[in-house]
């Protein structure tokens, strides 16, 4: 060994020292930074001295000859990765949900005195009046303008309605961008690391940056990331490259073969690849609803509604149909309101037609549509244009019971309350109460679940940042270890640099 290992050990020792001083300082700078993983640095001791041969010395041993860097590595537990996705597809699910239906309460608004139910009421009470008057044209106006104000109550809410399952097409548009938008970028990661790793290289930075993008990613659809070796040469503990599969709800592959998003598992492809990238799209059918989910042709179905994410959620809360009919929030709330505003309107017609007006004419129909189509609906249903004009054509008198009975504005009175076929043998009232009742124990259960799994999310990111995150204290403490160590290995170099002074200038002068 040479007299000037001494000086290599001590510049080794530095140079490690430095690097561990150099990861310390960024784990510090990067400590509120999102999506960061600390990282740190494994020393390794360098080959000792000497290394068997056949012209070895003869030593009766090794002599260490220093410490490198062997890597810089990101602490990182793929599983809690795994976990934390899983929720945060379901978080997102339960998120839009949960939002969907409040915004159906909001514009139910029961009980308010400005929903269907007053509406109804105060109609109840203008038939109630008109019943025991029926020779007053006061209470025959009441009776007209309170049933005008309850199918603009209709008209109100079934438009609204409509208006918000517009907004949730146009999210659900947005998402599909965000969603291959995102997939674009970790492909891209994915080149980028590709060029990086075969060198021998960990891309510490660069794998934070796609696993930012993929637990955003997993918000949106559920998904399962396979990672490959991105070259021969690269190291074992490279993370390299990622393919996403979007799963179920439990994790399993959709389909026979899995649908990807990338993919990259065969070992002899490429990020560059044209094929390796899909992008998701989503169809309409002509009534507006969601008609098919597609990734490059991997499905061309609604199969993927079988992914929890947020995505699912805005498709269930704004509508989807198949061969077997219309199904979501959104469709089943229009038609419930739909059948409550048709089989009210022909019940109240019905009756309205079997009384007499104040000429001791039949009875018009009270309700009909406000554009001119055949199927009353809780957006075209309105009040008869010539009652409104002419409120002595309301037939409140019974056929047969003089002219100035109220018997059957009694009787239209009374529907509120008659089980009507069209409505499962409910009365309107109890129909409309039902309807409420079920939408506000949907709300409970998203709402609670939304909760529960808000925790699980929190609890299991918690663990995930005990693992990963940057603890400020242990930090100065690694610096204060790599500082000394750095001391030590530059005073070691003083020790050897005065041995080696020794040895040139104070050595050979005997007799001076």
């Amino acid at each position: 060994m040479s007299t000037f290992q001494g000086i290599e050990m001590a510049k080794k020792a530095l140079f490690a020292q430095q690097g561990g001083l150099h990861t310390t300082g960024h784990n510090i700078a990067n400590a509120n930074t999102r999506g960061y993983t600390r990282q740190r640095v494994d020393f390794n001791a360098t080959t000792p001295f000497p290394v068997p041969s056949r012209v070895m010395p003869n030593l009766p041993g090794q002599l260490g000859t220093g410490v490198e860097i062997g890597t810089v590595q990101r602490i990182r537990d793929m599983f809690l990765d795994s976990q934390y996705r899983s929720e945060n597809s379901r978080l997102g699910y339960w998120g839009e949900r949960s939002e969907a239906i409040s915004r159906i309460e909001n514009l139910l608004n029961e009980p308010s005195d400005t929903g269907i139910s007053k509406a109804m009421d105060s109609f109840w009470e203008s038939l109630q009046e008109l019943s025991a008057n029926p020779d007053n044209s006061g209470a025959r106006e009441v009776v007209a303008e309170r049933g005008l104000a309850l199918t603009e109550t209709f008209n109100y809410i079934s438009k609204n309605m409509q208006t918000i399952q517009g907004d949730l097409k146009s999210q659900i548009d947005a998402s599909v961008d965000d969603i291959n938008s995102i997939v674009r970028r970790i492909n891209g990661i994915n080149e980028q690391i590709q060029k990086i790793e075969p060198h021998g290289l960990l891309a510490n930075d660069l794998y934070d940056d796609r696993d930012l993008l993929l637990d955003e990613l997993s918000q949106l659809v559920n998904i399962k990331v396979h990672y490959r070796s991105s070259s021969d040469s690269a190291l074992e503990i490279a993370d390299g490259l990622a393919s996403i599969e979007i799963v179920d709800e439990s994790g399993a592959s959709i389909g026979a073969d899995g649908v990807f998003l990338i993919d990259l598992t065969d070992e002899n492809t490429s990020p560059s690849d044209p094929n390796v990238l899909n992008e998701l799209s989503v169809g309409y059918a002509d009534n507006g609803l969601v008609g098919n989910i597609d990734v490059d042709g991997s499905t061309s179905d609604l199969a993927l509604l079988d992914s929890i994410g947020s995505l699912s959620g805005l498709i269930k809360a704004h509508g989807y149909t198949d061969d077997n009919g219309e199904y979501g929030i959104f469709p089943d709330h229009l038609r419930q309101l739909d059948d409550m505003a048709r089989e009210f309107a022909e019940a109240f017609n019905d009756q309205h037609a079997s009384g007499l007006d104040v000429n001791q004419e039949d009875g018009l129909s009270f309700f009909n549509t406000s554009d001119n189509s055949d199927t009353i609906t809780a957006e075209n249903i309105t009040v008869n244009k010539d009652i409104l004009e002419d409120t002595s054509l309301i037939a409140a008198a019974e056929e047969g019971a003089g002219s100035r009975n109220g018997e059957n504005a009694l009787k239209l009175a009374e529907l509120f309350d008659v089980p009507i076929e069209g409505l499962g043998e409910t009365s309107v009232r109890k129909y409309f109460s039902s309807m409420i009742g079920k939408l506000g124990v949907e709300g409970q259960e998203a709402n609670r679940m939304k909760g529960n799994t808000e925790i699980l999310q929190s609890q299991i990111d918690n663990q995930r940042q005990s693992v990963s995150a940057v603890s400020l204290d242990e930090e100065i403490s690694n610096l204060v270890k790599f500082q000394h160590a750095y001391n030590a290995a530059a005073r070691n170099m003083t020790a050897i640099d005065e041995m080696l002074d020794r040895i040139i200038n104070n050595m050979g002068l005997v007799g001076r």
